[in-house]
């Protein structure tokens, strides 16, 4: 087995770019998922190490002699941090040339000539669900015979390997969480709606939802939710439950972990068995019966992709989601005491600026307890980009979809909305929906019943009001 070292590359100052994340850029609060697409190859070869610099404030020169004393390299890389991550990866080989190279994640798996091509410091991509790939590479084995594999030969030459065959057992993947105990900072990942510190990781992959911007299920991890056996993830999270006795709740990354009703509702009565607090992922169509399982099996919250308000917009994106029945699932969780962290895109296909306020005002009836507004981001790769090449939607040159310091731009423009409005509009949707008497007074009354809530508040309300101060679209 090779010396493997899995990198998360530094990056931009409180850049969320984990190989769990699914917008990588700056957060308008410190925001850092876990980088569990990198843990779990790294769960499968021995004696490796994963290195997550940017939740762990890293710079390259505190992982260069680390890192170069290793036999091979697999850096996690996403559109946005590519440009990075190769002159990660360029910094590396000089410092020891024989050092195997290779990059992973949705950036690759669609691009793989384009990333190769990018630097002759990169030696191999593993495509699309890559985990026993780089396993195979790690083990020595003959480059030319893995599957899911695009490598550089002895001349120079790029060769694309067979496609590898999507993983049906998941339960053939090892525990994620026991490469967090050993090489992570639980307490450095903070995401403002889970409690301090949490846990995230996966029971399956892929989502049946066909979301034109998803970036995940149209490049890695397909539209066929394939799911890890119930009882193998409660055998993880009762051993994370021992191993990290200070976190406070674990959330389900799955990109929908409600898309299978009768999963979800048996998963959750093994989970009530061990009281533990969760969360997870959900769509907006969840019945009451079954939300109301979920609760009192010890589910918290629920992060719900409402995206906009406007129902033309929702069929332009293919969510499959009618507003009307999102606003009964607010108020059903509502009433069940679910919290709710509703997330919403401005610039999707057909934005003007009337639907932008339509969204707002939805998005202040429906009242989650909190929200994340981003911005149309056309990965490559995704049905959103292909209709932005064929419509010359782009709004500049900036593959990296990034502002000079690490935050989201506006990629979209249209002849009735330009890429500035729509940036601005963000601004206009956090003040609207936050600066309001009764969410204030909601967010006051928590700071005044828990000390802890309180300090946590004011750091996060501080970061928020610098985060707007400093958001401006650059000149182009």
């Amino acid at each position: 087995m090779m010396k493997t070292l899995f990198l998360q590359a530094p990056s931009f100052d409180g850049f969320d770019g984990g190989a769990g994340a699914r917008y990588q850029a700056r957060r308008e609060i410190q925001s850092f998922w876990y980088p569990t697409w990198l843990a779990q190859p790294a769960a499968l070869v021995e004696g490796s190490k994963l290195i997550d610099a940017p939740p762990h404030r890293l710079k390259f020169q505190d992982i260069a002699g680390d890192a170069a004393k290793h036999e091979l390299v697999v850096l996690h890389t996403s559109t946005p941090s590519f440009a990075s991550d190769v002159k990660t990866a360029e910094a590396l080989k000089a410092l020891n040339p024989a050092l195997k190279i290779g990059m992973i994640g949705a950036k690759v798996a669609v691009e793989p000539d384009a990333t190769l091509a990018a630097s002759g410091a990169i030696d191999f991509v593993a495509r699309n669900e890559f985990d026993f790939t780089i396993k195979d590479v790690a083990e020595g084995r003959d480059l030319a015979r893995i599957a899911g594999l695009s490598w550089r030969n002895a001349d120079g030459a790029i060769v694309h390997n067979e496609d590898r065959a999507v993983l049906e057992n998941m339960d053939a993947l090892p525990f994620v969480t026991p490469v967090y105990k050993r090489d992570l900072v639980v307490e450095n990942y903070f995401i403002g709606y889970l409690k301090h510190p949490y846990i995230s990781f996966y029971s399956g992959r892929g989502c049946k939802s066909r979301c034109t911007f998803c970036l995940w299920p149209q490049t890695i991890g397909g539209h066929r939710y394939r799911t890890r056996s119930v009882g193998h993830v409660i055998e993880e999270l009762a051993w994370a439950q021992k191993a990290f006795p200070q976190v406070k709740e674990f959330f389900f990354d799955d990109d929908t972990l409600t898309d299978n009703i009768p999963r979800v509702e048996a998963l959750a009565r093994e989970i009530g068995k061990l009281g533990i607090v969760w969360s997870c992922n959900a769509k907006a169509n969840v019945p009451r019966a079954t939300l109301k399982i979920l609760k009192d099996n010890g589910l918290r919250l629920l992060l719900v992709g409402y995206e906009s308000g406007n129902q033309q917009i929702l069929h332009n994106i293919k969510k499959g989601m009618l507003v009307d029945v999102a606003k009964r699932f607010a108020k059903d969780c509502r009433e069940l005491g679910i919290v709710t962290h509703g997330t919403f895109i401005l610039g999707l296909p057909g934005e003007t600026k009337e639907t932008i306020e339509e969204t707002i005002r939805f998005a202040i009836e429906i009242n989650p307890h909190t929200l994340q507004v981003s911005l149309a981001a056309p990965y490559p790769g995704t049905f959103l980009y292909k209709q932005a090449q064929e419509n010359n939607w782009f709004a500049h040159e900036n593959a990296d979809m990034l502002s000079d310091r690490g935050v989201q731009l506006a990629s979209l423009s249209y002849p009735h909305l330009s890429h500035t409005e729509i940036f601005q509009s963000v601004d206009a949707f956090y003040r609207r929906f936050y600066f309001r008497a009764p969410k204030i007074a909601a967010i006051a009354g928590e700071m005044v019943r828990s000390p802890d809530i309180l300090k946590r508040r004011l750091r996060e309300g501080m970061e928020f009001f610098r985060f707007l101060r400093e958001r401006r679209e650059p000149a182009l």
